[in-house]
């Protein structure tokens, strides 16, 4: 098993910055998942750790050991890929020993390793298949059965499972789970979506534009987001946010967005003292907006009042789109809500469990306050 370090990686293809002074350390038997909107360098950086992309400069090391002039071959990694890279002519057993054969491993040894993967993977019945008679999850187990029969040091995950539909989807990423904690390896995985990296990482690292914004346990990150970017990308629905400015009216601090003034609590007010009458974002995620007749005892709660434009009913929740002063926002309420599309309805927001940001270096991405 072993541990992973990038050290300052920049990756550039011409004028085009893909990684910028990229820094993690990846700990053995971790599961780290890169996430990020396209484009952000997620993959760039699976790749350079690979060996098939080579750093433009910075260092890449596995288990403490310079990798970056050492042929992908000999890295004694294994990568899984989106587009399940079987040959379609080899039946299943002969793509999952196909690397193995390729190092001279003794027949009974393959037979051995492929078996046991098939077993891990649950498929076992499906050895003498080619992979066109499978359906597309059965097609990704083969590729991930494929990288297990290899033992490597690090497991590479690039979005294998974007070409599932949702349920095979949950199915898959529950069994890429468990296979990490068989295993005890380490997995370093790439995705978009959100759920996937909060379900299954160890801690998430989360990317845009080339740059590392923050990296952390899926909690910590769902729970205090040091920037915009990173609190509207981790959840789902994504937080929402109002624009608007720090007030003091008669002794009392409010976040006033210009239709609404929402009174902060006291116990928050010094860590915004240098805010006042200053441009701010409030942010509040969708579970802590209720509607009023349903609100949880001993909660703060501010009263906001917008149009119901969409109301979608999920079993167990509704999730509202509302409009107030200009700004869309999503509220998920108690199933028992009657609101009407069209309606001018009252929401409470939590205000116990909202952010602040405030303007910094970075014009499109405010830091947060708390």
């Amino acid at each position: 098993m072993a541990s992973v370090t990038y050290d300052s990686i920049w990756k550039k293809f011409g004028d085009v910055v893909a990684l910028q002074d990229f820094n993690i350390k990846v700990e053995d038997k971790e599961f780290l998942v890169l996430v990020g909107p396209s484009g952000c360098g997620k993959t760039t950086a699976l790749r350079c750790l690979a060996g098939l992309e080579e750093p433009t400069s910075g260092s890449i090391m596995i288990e403490d050991k310079v990798v970056n002039d050492i042929a992908p071959k000999d890295r004694d990694i294994a990568m899984v890929f989106q587009s399940y890279a079987l040959y379609p002519h080899m039946t299943v057993f002969d793509n999952m020993a196909f690397g193995l054969k390729l190092r001279h491993f003794p027949k009974d040894k393959i037979k051995t390793r492929v078996n046991e993967a098939a077993r891990i993977m649950g498929i076992e019945e499906l050895l003498k298949r080619k992979p066109r008679e499978l359906s597309g999850g059965q097609r990704q187990r083969v590729a991930v059965g494929r990288a297990i029969v290899r033992e490597p040091k690090v497991f590479l995950f690039d979005e294998p499972l974007s070409n599932l539909d949702a349920k095979l989807r949950v199915q898959m990423r529950t069994e890429i789970s468990k296979i990490h904690n068989r295993l005890a390896t380490t997995f370093i995985y790439v995705t978009h979506d959100q759920t996937e990296a909060m379900t299954m990482a160890t801690r998430i690292a989360v990317m845009n534009k080339g740059v590392l914004l923050q990296l952390d346990t899926p909690q910590e990150l769902y729970d205090n987001p040091k920037n915009q970017f990173v609190a509207g990308f981790i959840g789902s629905p994504a937080m929402n946010f109002f624009n608007g400015h720090i007030r003091m009216h008669e002794n009392t601090m409010f976040f006033n967005s210009g239709k609404f003034w929402l009174k902060i609590p006291p116990k928050r007010r010094e860590a915004l003292a240098n805010l006042m009458n200053k441009e701010a974002v409030f942010g509040i995620r969708p579970e802590n907006i209720y509607n009023p007749q349903f609100a949880p005892q001993n909660v703060l709660t501010e009263t906001v009042e917008a149009k119901v434009e969409v109301t979608e009913l999920m079993g167990n929740e509704i999730f509202l789109y509302m409009k107030t002063d200009g700004t869309n926002f999503v509220a998920r309420v108690d199933p028992r809500t009657h609101f009407e599309i069209g309606d001018t309805a009252k929401v409470a927001f939590n205000m116990d469990l909202f952010h602040i940001f405030a303007p910094s270096l970075d014009p499109d991405n405010p830091v947060a306050i708390f």
